[in-house]
């Protein structure tokens, strides 16, 4: 099975790693999409985003990192993808992320996994990291590691 979790990744968190490793093991290739939503202002470059993403999944040998203008669906059908995953850490991404859904089996007959935040990793959201990284905060813990380190060396208020 191919599977796509697209998302922001800025930065990329704890909470995607669990998500990006569960979906890893159910599929044979899953593809992690750095995307630009356009209501969203960024912390990182897409290019930085993509660098951080390509760190953190380094030794999960079945996830290609990769990057696209466009609809989820219509990537999806550029790489022969069965599902969306999305991770829910609460009822508000519920909310939001079913609407979408919807909206994507309509379009696309694309269909959605949504996969349940483990309780540890349910409160990081990426812009609470970015909230740490304004306060120079410890984020030890809410990214992995190797991100962790593209961050403290490259950006001067971490």
């Amino acid at each position: 099975m191919k599977l796509v979790f697209p998302g922001s990744f800025d930065p990329i968190t704890e909470g995607h790693m669990e998500i990006i490793a569960r979906a890893a093991a159910m599929a044979a290739q899953l593809y992690v999409v750095v995307e630009d939503n356009m209501q969203k202002k960024y912390c990182f470059t897409r290019e930085q985003r993509i660098r951080m993403v390509k760190a953190a999944v380094a030794e999960l040998g079945n996830v290609v990192v990769d990057t696209f203008d466009g609809l989820t669906v219509d990537y999806c059908r550029s790489v022969g993808a069965d599902a969306i995953v999305r991770g829910l850490r609460n009822q508000t991404d519920y909310l939001y992320e079913k609407d979408i859904a919807a909206f994507n089996r309509e379009l696309a007959g694309v269909e959605t996994l949504f996969l349940l935040s483990a309780g540890a990793h349910a409160h990081i959201s990426s812009s609470a990291v970015r909230e740490l990284m304004k306060y120079n905060s410890d984020l030890t813990g809410y990214v992995p590691a190797a991100v962790r380190d593209i961050i403290n060396e490259n950006f001067d208020n971490a």
